[in-house]
């Protein structure tokens, strides 16, 4: 990666203020990881699943400031990969930036396949239809980030006020349905059960980074950028914790089934009636919201990958709205691929987060590392605690600790074959 520091996306429109920057963080972290994950890691953990959700959101603190620190002062599509490259030289960007263009893109198979799974269910449909109907969620989100970002912004701010509504709906819906008893056994699975329920939420909790590659498009990133993190620590805090507590308080979860659908199963509980078809539609409102934020995010970043010789040069093409059209069909592809396996092996949404949540891991380590190389002061502190938050966790990945290194060595074996060939040119 390059170590300029103007920003990458010169010639895109800065059309992000305040309401869409909050808007896209929102959408960005909450989506499959509030309709699914407090389900799955409640399974992991038991109760102290609770546990997990608080130390993901305490980590959050430090990640977030940090990365919008980092977005604020070096403005780029690359994001992470500008960061590390800056910090570490060009190949710890590029690494850093495949981790993440790939992580954000197999995440386009599971947020859509979790509105997959609700619209399934609510049509009494069996669950192998959810990839086909997480094909038009995706392509949606696709047609909309191609016609600019603009247009994306403005939706995202309807889409972020649903998805909170939706999630206080449920929260309330929840409270008497809460009974104490179902705290008991606290900690069933121990602390492994906790320390994989962590390593699961690192995808719940991706959205920090992510909006740094749209930090190039954002009006005064330097006042707007670190207003729009504050305002959505507290927005998503709220949400995912009141959110998870109402899942473990109502014990609606414990079976591969229940946990795709926890949400769904307070609300039919709680009402008195079949609310499928409500929560349902709740779900394509998120996971909708979810994709449009991540397709744009990490098509941005697929086209600072081509741009600094990472990636196919035709990820750098946009069309008239200013969108790198090339690189967002780059990452439906990749998700619909991800749909179409879904759809021919079963492969779930518990089955494919923990690739895309270690890479994530790998990638906040990296980046978090660079902001203390690159910050002096309290800056260095905040990314230095950080990164020893962060490290806690990385015992509990297990196997899946080998694909960050797999995608490294391929990266590194593809860039020196596609410099070989330009020298040969």
């Amino acid at each position: 990666m390059t170590t300029r520091t103007t920003p990458s996306t010169a010639g895109a429109p800065q059309t992000i203020g305040l309401p869409q920057g909050v808007a896209l963080y929102v959408c960005a972290i909450l989506g499959a990881g509030v309709l699914a994950f407090p389900g799955q890691v409640a399974s992991l953990a038991g109760p102290a699943a609770l546990i997990a959700w608080g130390f993901s959101a305490l980590m959050g603190l430090p990640m977030a400031f940090t990365f919008a620190a980092l977005a604020a002062r070096f403005p780029d599509a690359g994001g992470v990969a500008t960061f590390a490259a800056k910090a570490f030289g060009p190949s710890a960007g590029g690494i850093a930036g495949w981790w993440y263009f790939i992580a954000g893109s197999v995440g386009q198979t599971i947020v859509p396949l979790t509105a997959g799974y609700y619209v399934a269910s609510a049509l009494g449909l069996r669950q192998h239809w959810a990839p086909a109907i997480a094909a038009t969620v995706l392509a949606i989100a696709v047609a909309a980030n191609l016609a600019g970002l603009k247009l994306g912004a403005r939706v995202q701010i309807a889409l972020a006020i649903g998805v909170a509504a939706i999630l206080l709906s449920v929260i309330l819906v929840a409270l008497p349905q809460i009974s104490f008893e179902n705290f008991t056994p606290f900690a069933p699975h121990g602390i492994p059960g906790i320390g994989q329920a962590i390593v699961v939420l690192f995808f719940a909790f991706a959205g920090w980074e992510a909006i740094a590659h749209l930090s190039g498009e954002f009006r005064d990133v330097r006042r707007t950028l670190p207003r729009a993190t504050l305002l959505t620590i507290l927005i998503v805090s709220v949400l995912y914790l009141g959110v998870a507590f109402a899942v473990v308080g109502t014990h609606s979860s414990g079976t591969r089934a229940l946990d795709r659908i926890s949400l769904g199963v307070i609300i039919e509980h709680g009402l008195g009636l079949s609310a499928n078809g409500v929560v349902a539609i709740a779900a394509v409102v998120i996971c909708l919201g979810t994709t449009n934020a991540f397709v744009a995010s990490v098509s941005r970043l697929g086209y600072a990958l081509a741009r600094d010789g990472w990636a196919p040069a035709l990820l750098t093409r946009r069309n008239r709205q200013g969108a790198p059209h090339h690189a967002i069909l780059a990452v439906g592809a990749i998700g619909a691929a991800g749909l179409l396996g879904a759809a021919l092996f079963g492969w779930g949404t518990d089955d494919i987060v923990f690739v895309p949540s270690v890479l994530v891991l790998a990638t906040y380590v990296l980046g978090t590392a660079a902001a203390a190389r690159l910050f002096d002061r309290g800056l260095r502190v905040l990314a230095l605690t950080a990164v020893v938050l962060l490290l806690v966790t990385v015992p509990f990945a297990g196997w899946h600790l080998l694909v960050p290194p797999a995608v490294a060595v391929i990266a590194l074996l593809a860039h020196g074959i596609a410099g070989a060939a330009r020298k040969r040119r």
